[in-house]
């Protein structure tokens, strides 16, 4: 029998994964940058490639802080220094810009909403696991008309630790009464796939959808596609 025969549930990543990352999150990025920065634009430029922006493959780095991290991450980064009453209140407000620019903005990849309710058709349980906000991700699913094919939704704010450790594949399973062996993670980051190996998921499955490459994924996948638009192929195979 196949290793990934029992497999009833699909967590997957959202940006990279489910929307072209670049296309979506460029500009938000540059906004606040150029917010903070005051109308500077050499300083926003700078503030844009200190979250992991690269100007000449104009697309942000794999494992950057804003490809790879939450918005907390981003505050500490552009914000070094504040206490915790300031930097509570700027992550709310940088968290409040991320989910109505973030779900106004977002590009799904083309033939998206049709991989997922064929899954959804056969059976699947299908979540999001995500670095950006559980209500950034509501919207965004909203927005794209995506949130009815999802049971589960899960931020970096819905658990005690974000990516990589496993605590949003655990939620999920818990939320879906599903064993971690029972799920599939698929997410563009190594650190989605590094969730899922601490997680003990059936699979890990890497997408080259977003800013990683095909090296960069290879340690850490089972299998390595295209993009999400091959899931149903590749699972009706095995």
């Amino acid at each position: 029998m196949s290793k990934n025969a029992d497999i009833k549930g699909i967590l997957f990543d959202k940006d990279g994964t489910l929307i072209d990352f670049n296309r979506t999150w460029f500009p938000v990025i540059t906004q606040l940058a150029q917010q903070l920065a005051s109308g500077d634009a050499v300083r926003a430029r700078t503030l844009v490639e200190q979250g992991g922006y690269d100007w000449d493959q104009q697309r942000f780095r794999s494992g950057s802080v804003v490809a790879a991290g939450t918005i907390e991450d981003l505050v500490d980064l552009w914000h070094p220094g504040l206490g915790t009453d300031e930097r509570t209140r700027c992550v709310k407000v940088y968290d409040g810009f991320a989910v109505s620019e973030g779900a106004a903005r977002a590009v799904a990849f083309d033939g998206l909403h049709g991989a997922l309710a064929l899954l959804v058709q056969r059976g699947f349980i299908l979540g999001i696991a995500t670095n950006d906000s559980e209500a950034g991700a509501r919207a965004t699913a909203a927005a794209l008309e995506l949130g009815d094919l999802f049971t589960a939704i899960i931020g970096y704010d819905s658990v005690a630790r974000a990516k990589p450790h496993a605590d949003q594949l655990q939620l999920f399973a818990a939320q879906t009464r599903l064993l971690p062996a029972q799920i599939a993670m698929v997410g563009d980051n190594p650190h989605d796939l590094e969730m899922a190996h601490a997680a003990g998921a059936g699979l890990a499955i890497g997408v080259l959808s977003g800013n990683s490459t095909r090296a960069e994924l290879k340690a850490l996948s089972d299998v390595i596609l295209d993009s999400v638009m091959d899931l149903p192929e590749y699972l009706a195979q095995i």
